[in-house]
């Protein structure tokens, strides 16, 4: 069965394992969660709980918003997500998930929204190749061809051409947790993971372990 909480990244730093080695880890506050929402196959046709993390004004809520978090009798959260195939005899509407939920050495799937870079070029994009720099030659950054032969008349879909570029939602799968901090909720996830600093992140047991 899965498992997840909601959290915020906090940064980045690096520990020491027991050989003397130097992993890079990502540090995330990893809750407290409340359980707002349970559902099951009967009433909404899949099993999931819903979670909410991070507190928020009452005066910037929507009446239906605020009346959902008040049945779970908690106050209304900025960030709000679910998590399908849970065991849901597990949980109970209004109950806290915290940090604890996951133990050192286990896997997550980690899933966020990558930093946004505005409009770039086909090159800095897509990592094409520019043409020659030296004087004389009138193709340097430019595209090339866009078609798929002479007689096309038209760009093909999907052609990878400049554009905007990031803030997309980015999922990165199997990353070990190194460390769990219960008093403060913290986590410590090897590697980096998509998403600018105090941006929100949903972490869920690996589902590829």
């Amino acid at each position: 069965m899965t498992k997840g909480i909601l959290g915020k990244k906090l940064g980045m730093t690096q520990v020491f394992t027991e050989d003397g080695n130097v992993v890079p880890v990502t540090v995330i506050q990893a809750g407290p969660c409340v359980v707002l929402q349970k559902k099951d196959g009967e009433n909404d046709g899949y099993t999931a709980i819903q979670l909410g993390f991070d507190e928020k004004k009452e005066k910037n809520t929507t009446k239906p918003a605020l009346g959902h978090v008040k049945k779970a009798g908690t106050t209304p959260k900025r960030y709000i997500k679910e998590f399908r195939d849970v065991d849901l005899s597990q949980y109970e509407v209004g109950q806290v998930v915290s940090a604890d939920l996951f133990a050192e050495g286990e896997y997550v799937d980690v899933t966020g929204t990558s930093k946004g870079r505005g409009t770039l070029g086909a090159i800095q994009r897509w990592n094409m190749s520019r043409g020659p720099m030296s004087h004389g030659s009138k193709y340097h950054r430019g595209q090339g061809s866009l078609a798929i032969h002479r007689d096309a008349n038209r760009v093909p879909k999907g052609k990878k051409m400049a554009g905007r570029t990031g803030n997309e939602t980015v999922t990165l799968q199997n990353l070990k947790v190194v460390k769990v901090d219960t008093e403060r909720n913290v986590l410590l996830i090897s590697g980096s993971i998509p998403g600018a600093k105090n941006s929100y992140v949903k972490i869920a047991s690996a589902i590829k372990k």
